[in-house]
């Protein structure tokens, strides 16, 4: 199935046609500024734009920094809180005329890399932790994934702990990546004894320097770097549109009328 994937960023929002059954991308990647600021109106008239760039009229799948539950946004992550309790799924799909399923950015990164990346063939759980401003996560087993986890902000050191392993961190505080390897291990070591994943794939931009602090890790659970990198919260995003409509020649039953 051919589906627009959609990646809302914080400064940057990416898309590109997906082939779903395969994850190639058959279209370029296109980028565009994220708006300032970054408003419900402005950003659907921005992911508008964008799609009919592609000449887009089919199905759109949108991952987007936030907590969201049926569509609904509820949480503001990197993005305006003008977003809290908006309608995304509503509001992107009139303003693109097309049929946009809206899911978390960390969700959707997951979904892919499972699929696709560094996760595929594996039974799983899987444990995704997508590293840059906070702690993105996504639990994905035997293929399904579950939903809107949030366990960059899990108590650690008696803060959230994306407040205290973060990338940004790292950065604020002028840490050495043997200092932060530290903090990130005793981070993952609290997640391993949370849920025993079989795999922890770690995504986002301190994922390309894992060769820094990889050998500082001691989780018995294998740790790798993600292999989509920047393609994957598009792809993914895209895939989670493919999920939530009903297979190729199947349409939902019809709905009947109650008796008097």
């Amino acid at each position: 199935m051919k589906i627009l994937g959609i990646d809302v960023g914080g400064s940057g929002i990416k898309g590109a046609v997906i082939e779903t059954r395969t994850g190639k991308m058959l279209t370029e990647r296109l980028r565009v500024d994220t708006p300032s600021p970054s408003s419900p109106e402005k950003v659907a008239k921005t992911v508008a734009e964008l799609a009919r760039s592609f000449d887009w009229k089919g199905p759109v799948g949108c991952g987007f920094p936030a907590v969201i539950q049926n569509g609904v946004v509820r949480t503001a992550s990197n993005i305006d809180n003008a977003w809290i309790g908006t309608d995304a799924k509503t509001l992107l799909s009139d303003a693109t005329g097309c049929d946009v399923t809206v899911i978390n950015d960390a969700d959707a990164a997951g979904l892919a890399e499972c699929k696709f990346g560094a996760g595929k063939g594996r039974k799983g759980p899987i444990l995704v932790i997508t590293i840059g401003t906070g702690l993105g996560s996504a639990v994905i087993y035997r293929d399904q994934l579950l939903p809107n986890t949030e366990f960059g902000h899990v108590l650690l050191e008696g803060m959230a702990a994306e407040d205290y392993a973060a990338d940004s961190v790292r950065k604020k505080e002028h840490l050495s990546w043997k200092k932060w390897a530290k903090r990130f291990d005793e981070y993952l070591n609290h997640m391993e004894f949370l849920l025993w994943p079989e795999l922890i794939i770690l995504g986002g931009g301190a994922s390309k320097k894992l060769d820094k602090f990889g050998d500082k890790l001691t989780t018995r659970t294998e740790v790798v770097a993600a292999q989509l990198l920047n393609h994957a919260g598009i792809i993914g995003a895209a895939l989670g549109a493919q999920a939530e409509r009903p297979p190729r020649g199947r349409r939902p039953a019809a709905k009947t009328k109650s008796a008097p």
